[in-house]
C-alpha cells in the first residue's frame, strides 16, 4: 500500500545503473506485470459483487431470501435459485475462462528470458525478475523485456533498428542511436559492468512519442530524447545485439501506461433495456397491491364465511395484515414478468451478430487477405441508427498510395505535358523512362511524363538541383539493400516515400544514414553531409527541417511543410516567386494533389553555433523544456528562400463514390475532417459526388478572427433560411433552446441541397462557446460538411460536438494516429487497416480493409442487428406478460390467495427453457 502511494507522488525518476540497492530506497515497480482481476481467494467475492450490481439479478437475490419465509411463499425455493444459479454461473465461468486466458499469459510474458548482466557476467533471467538499472543484452528479433536507455549496438555509431508494431501497430522499422559516449562502450562486459551513470527523467507517463531527461556520468550531462529509448514491446530488427539499461519497469512501461481501461460504449437499446426492466418493476408493485388490496377486501368480506366453513376457531385475521403478506407472496408468484435472462440472452444474440461480421465474404479484402472483424460485441444494433458519418481522407476515401505527379520548381511546373501546339494534354501517350542515364537504381514502376525536367537536371540548373537534394536530405526514411544489391525504402510516410523516391530516380539518392551525417549520390557522384540538427514535424509545426554542413562547408537548413505555415517564414525577397507558386499550388490542389511548400536557408557558422548551443542548453533542462525547443525551432525556420512546391496524387479507393452515395440516401450525413488543404478536400470532395454543381450554394468559412468566423455563419444562415428569419442576435436561439438542440421544423423547412467548407483556424474560433451554436445549426442544415486544415483534437472536439448537442448517434471512421482521438470521442469507431498502421484499428470498435465495406457494414449488418434486436425484445416481453398475467388474472378466481397455476417444475423450466431458446433463434435468425 505505501509503495503504491508512493508511486503517485513521482513526479521525476532517478536511476543508477548498476547498482539495485541504490534503486530500491525508490521503491519502484519491478518488471512483473498483472493484467488478471482476480485469484483463486478473491474470484467469488469479487464477480459475484459485480455481477449483483445488475438490478435484475439483485431482485432475483431478494426474492429468493423472501421464497425463504413459510408465510409468504407459496413456491418453493427452487424455482427462483435454479434459474438464477445458472444465469450467475454461466457470466462466471466466461469471467473465469477470460481471466484464466490473462493469467496465462500474463505468465508466458514474466517467464521469458533475457539477458541481464549481473556481478560483472550475463546471466538468464526471467522477465518479472529484472529491476530498474538494471543493464540488458537484447539480440535481433528479441522482444524488448522494460523501457530501456540504449547504450552501444553492433551497428556503428550506435544505431539500432526496432519495430513498433505492438505499441503504436506500425510495422515499418524506425531508428534509435546510442550516445556517442555510451556507444563507445560496445559489448565490452567490464567497461560495461562499471557503467555508473544516473539518469535523471520524467515520471511514468503513456506518451509513447516523447521522452525527456538527463544522463550524468564522469562529470558530465547528456540530453536523452525518445530517440534514445527503446519501449517494451518493440522488437529488434536488423541488428545483432544492443545493450540497454533499464529506465521504467513492469506496470510504469509505456507499454502498459497505455494499456489502462478502454472506456465502455454502451447502446442506446442498452439504455432502453434499464429503463423498461425499472418500469416493470414499478408494474410488478403495482399488481402486487392491487391484488394485496383485493386480499384485504375479500378477507373482510368472504374469509369470514370460508373460516366457519373449516371450523376455524382462531381469533379475528386481520385482513391488513394478511393483504401485507399477500403483496409480498404476490411479488414472488409475479416474478417471471421480471427478465432474469434478458442480459445474456442479448449478450448471446450480440454475439452471433458479430460473427455474422467476422464471416461476410462480401467484406473480405483478398488482396491483403483481410476480413472485417467486430472488435467489440456490444455496438451491432447501434449501426442500424447511424445519424452522422465522420470520416478521415487521407487513407479512408483514398488509397494513401502516394505518386509523385508534378511539382513547381523556381516558377515554373514540371510534369505537365505539351502537345505540339503547346497545350496541355492527358498524360497517356508520351512516357519517359525516367531512370535512364542518371539513376541506375530508378524505381520502373514510376513514371514520369515531362522531358523539360530531365533537361533541367541535365543543364545542371541550380535551382532544380538545390530542390532534389532537399528531397534526398529532409525526410525521416531509412534504407537498406536487398540481396539483389537494390535500395530498399523503409518509410514512416507514404507521402515521404514518393517524394524520396521521385528524387531517386530522378538522380539524387538517399543511400543511407547515421546519428551524425546523411550520405547521397548526386548525379553518381557519392556525397556525405553532416546532420548538424533534425527539426522533426508534428501536428502543430506542420513542417520539418533538417540543418547539414555539405562537402564545402557551408550550413545549410532544409525545410519541407505546408504551404499556409511555410509562407509566413519566408524572406521578404521572394515576393514574386511566393505569388507564382501560390498560383501553381492552387492549381495542383485544384487537381486534387496533395501539396507541399520547399524552402531553404543558408545559415551563418558563428549565428549556428549560438543557436546549437542554446538548443543544448534547452534539451538538458527540465522546465519548460518543450517550449523553450520549439521557440528556437521558430527563431531558425524564418527568412527562408522559396524553392518551389511538390504534388503527389492520392487515388480515390474503389467503391466510395458508390458508398457515399447510398449512405446519402440512407439519410446518413458525412462530414469530412481532414489535415490536408482546402483545395484538395474541396476536389476529392467533388470526386466523391459529396460535392456536386447541382447544389444551391457552398458556404466556405475561412475567417481569422472570432468576429469574422461569427460574420461568416450569420451571412451563410441567413442565405439559407432566407431573409424572413432574423438571425442578427443569435443568442435568442441560443436562451430558446439551451441545450442547442435544433428545431426539427426549422429543419424542414431548409429546401434544396447545401454544403459547409471550413478550415482549421476558422473552426478553432468557430468551436468557442458563444459561436458554436451557430456553427453547429448551421452544419447541421447542410448535406454535406468539409473540416480542413484540422488537427487531431478538432476532429475529436467536433464529433463531441454533434454527439452532445444533437444527442444523434456518430460514426468515426479513419486508419491513421492522427484519426484515434475521432474514433475514440464517437458512439462508434471504424479503423481501416490501411498504409499507415493500425493505430485506428487498435482503438476502433470494428475494422476493415477498404471504406466501401461501411456501406454494407451499416445498411446490412446495422440494420439487420437492430430490426432483430427490437423483435427479440418486443417478443420476449410479451412472453413474460402473457406467462405473468396469468397469475394476476386467477388471483380474481381464487380469493386472491397467491396460488399458482403451473406447477412449480414447469415454472423452473420456463425462466431457463422457454425464456431464451425460441427468443434466441428468432433474435439472431429472424430474416
Amino acid at each position: 500500500m505505501f509503495c503504491s502511494k508512493k508511486k503517485s507522488l513521482e513526479v521525476e525518476r532517478i536511476v543508477k545503473a548498476n547498482d539495485r540497492e541504490y534503486n530500491e530506497k525508490f521503491l519502484y515497480k519491478d518488471n512483473r506485470i498483472h493484467t488478471s482481476k482476480y485469484n483463486i481467494l478473491t474470484f467469488l467475492p469479487i464477480n459475484l459483487f459485480e455481477q449483483f450490481q445488475r438490478v435484475a439479478n439483485a431482485y432475483f437475490l431478494f426474492l429468493l431470501i423472501l421464497q425463504l419465509i413459510p408465510e409468504i411463499s407459496s413456491l418453493t425455493w427452487f424455482t427462483t435459485i435454479v434459474p438464477l444459479v445458472l444465469v450467475v454461473t454461466m457470466t462466471a465461468v466466461k469471467d473465469a475462462t477470460d481471466d484464466y486466458f490473462r493469467h496465462k499469459s500474463d505468465n508466458q510474458v514474466n517467464n521469458r528470458q533475457s539477458e541481464v548482466l549481473i556481478d560483472s557476467k550475463l546471466q538468464n533471467e526471467k522477465w518479472m525478475n529484472v529491476k530498474v538499472g538494471d543493464i540488458i543484452k537484447l539480440e535481433n528479433n528479441q522482444f524488448v523485456a522494460a523501457d530501456l536507455l540504449l547504450l552501444s549496438s553492433s551497428e556503428p555509431h550506435g544505431l539500432c533498428y526496432i519495430e513498433t508494431a505492438e505499441l503504436d501497430g506500425e510495422t515499418n522499422l524506425k531508428v534509435r542511436h546510442a550516445l556517442s559516449v555510451t556507444s563507445e562502450l560496445g559489448a565490452d562486459i567490464s567497461r560495461l559492468a562499471k557503467f555508473d551513470g544516473i539518469v535523471v527523467c520524467e515520471a511514468p507517463n503513456n506518451k509513447l512519442d516523447k521522452f525527456t531527461g538527463v544522463l550524468s556520468w564522469k562529470g558530465s550531462k547528456h540530453s536523452l530524447n525518445n530517440e534514445k529509448i527503446i519501449l517494451r514491446g518493440c522488437v529488434l530488427r536488423n541488428t545483432s545485439w544492443c545493450f540497454g539499461m533499464v529506465i521504467f519497469a513492469g506496470p510504469d512501461t509505456k507499454l502498459m501506461q497505455n494499456s489502462g481501461k478502454t472506456k465502455f460504449k454502451r447502446t442506446s437499446i442498452d439504455r432502453l433495456m434499464n429503463t423498461l426492466v425499472l418500469w416493470i418493476f414499478g408494474f410488478l408493485i403495482c399488481l402486487g397491491t392491487i391484488l394485496a388490496i383485493g386480499n384485504s377486501i375479500w378477507e373482510n368480506q368472504v374469509g369470514n364465511q370460508f373460516r366457519t366453513f373449516l371450523f376455524w376457531n382462531e381469533g379475528e385475521k386481520n385482513s391488513v395484515f394478511s393483504g401485507f403478506l399477500t403483496f409480498w407472496s404476490y411479488i414472488i408468484i409475479l416474478n417471471t414478468v421480471v427478465p432474469i435472462s434478458l442480459y445474456v440472452s442479448v449478450e448471446v444474440i450480440r454475439l452471433g451478430h458479430s460473427y455474422f461480421i467476422n464471416w461476410d465474404r462480401k467484406m473480405y479484402y483478398s488482396r491483403k487477405a483481410t476480413p472485417a472483424e467486430a472488435r467489440t460485441t456490444t455496438l451491432n444494433e447501434e449501426l442500424g441508427q447511424i445519424e452522422y458519418v465522420f470520416s478521415d481522407k487521407t487513407g479512408t476515401l483514398t488509397q494513401n498510395i502516394m505518386t509523385f505527379k508534378k511539382c513547381s520548381i523556381n516558377g515554373r511546373i514540371y510534369g505537365e505535358v505539351h502537345d505540339d501546339l503547346g497545350q496541355k494534354t492527358d498524360m497517356t501517350k508520351k512516357k519517359e523512362t525516367v531512370g535512364f542515364s542518371v539513376s541506375p537504381q530508378a524505381d520502373r514502376t514510376f513514371q514520369f511524363f515531362d522531358h523539360h525536367l530531365m533537361e533541367s537536371i541535365e543543364l545542371g540548373d541550380p535551382k532544380v538541383h538545390e530542390f532534389l537534394r532537399l528531397l534526398a536530405l529532409c525526410h525521416t526514411v531509412m534504407s537498406e539493400e536487398n540481396s539483389a544489391g537494390q535500395l530498399i525504402y523503409q518509410v514512416q510516410s507514404p507521402d515521404e516515400g514518393a517524394l524520396v523516391t521521385a528524387a531517386k530516380n530522378l538522380g539524387f539518392i538517399f543511400k543511407s544514414r547515421t546519428p551524425e551525417t546523411i550520405t547521397i549520390e548526386e548525379l553518381g557522384t557519392l556525397v556525405t553531409y553532416q546532420l548538424l540538427a533534425f527539426l522533426d514535424f508534428n501536428n502543430f509545426r506542420k513542417r520539418m527541417s533538417v540543418i547539414v554542413r555539405n562537402p564545402e562547408g557551408q550550413i545549410k537548413l532544409y525545410s519541407k511543410g505546408a504551404d499556409t505555415i511555410l509562407f509566413e517564414r519566408l524572406h521578404p525577397s521572394n515576393e514574386d516567386l511566393l505569388t507564382l507558386t501560390s498560383d501553381h499550388l492552387s492549381e495542383f490542389a485544384g487537381e486534387g494533389l496533395r501539396t507541399l511548400a520547399i524552402a531553404y536557408r543558408d545559415l551563418d557558422d558563428k549565428y549556428f553555433k549560438e543557436w546549437h548551443k542554446m538548443l543544448e542548453d534547452a534539451n538538458t533542462s527540465t522546465d519548460e523544456r518543450d517550449e523553450r525547443i520549439a521557440g528556437l525551432y521558430e527563431e531558425i525556420e524564418k527568412d527562408l528562400m522559396l524553392l518551389g512546391a511538390t504534388a503527389v496524387e492520392d487515388k480515390l479507393q474503389d467503391g466510395v463514390i458508390e458508398t457515399v452515395t447510398s449512405l446519402s440516401l440512407a439519410n446518413i450525413k458525412i462530414w469530412v475532417l481532414t489535415g490536408d488543404k482546402q483545395e484538395t478536400a474541396i476536389n476529392i470532395g467533388y470526386a466523391c459526388n459529396m460535392l456536386t454543381d447541382d447544389m444551391n450554394d457552398v458556404f466556405i468559412i475561412a475567417g481569422n478572427t472570432a468576429v469574422e468566423v461569427r460574420e461568416e455563419l450569420r451571412k451563410a444562415k441567413e442565405n439559407l433560411f432566407g431573409q424572413n428569419r432574423i438571425f442578427s442576435s443569435g443568442h435568442v436561439v441560443f436562451e430558446k433552446k439551451q441545450s442547442l438542440e435544433l428545431d426539427s421544423v426549422v429543419e424542414e423547412t431548409v429546401t434544396g441541397d447545401y454544403a459547409l467548407i471550413i478550415n482549421g483556424h476558422s473552426l478553432a474560433h468557430a468551436l468557442e462557446s458563444d459561436v458554436k451554436n451557430d456553427l453547429l445549426e448551421l452544419a447541421c442544415m447542410c448535406k454535406t460538411v468539409i473540416c480542413c486544415r484540422v488537427t487531431p483534437l478538432q476532429k475529436a472536439q467536433v464529433v463531441e460536438l454533434v454527439k452532445k448537442y444533437r444527442n444523434a448517434v456518430t460514426l468515426a471512421i479513419g486508419d491513421g494516429a492522427n484519426d484515434v482521438s475521432m474514433i475514440k470521442s464517437a458512439h462508434i469507431g471504424v479503423g481501416i487497416s490501411g498504409q499507415e498502421g493500425l493505430q485506428a484499428v487498435l482503438a476502433s470498435d470494428y475494422s476493415f480493409a477498404q471504406f466501401r465495406y461501411l456501406q454494407r457494414l451499416l445498411l446490412v449488418h446495422g440494420r439487420w442487428s437492430y430490426v432483430r434486436m427490437c423483435k427479440f425484445l418486443c417478443y420476449f416481453f410479451y412472453k413474460n406478460f402473457a406467462f405473468t398475467l396469468v397469475h394476476f388474472w386467477f388471483g380474481f378466481f381464487c380469493g386472491f390467495s397467491a396460488q399458482t397455476v403451473y406447477d412449480q417444475w414447469f415454472i423452473t423450466l420456463f425462466n431457463i427453457v422457454y425464456t431464451s431458446l425460441p427468443v434466441l433463434a428468432m433474435g439472431i435468425f429472424d430474416q
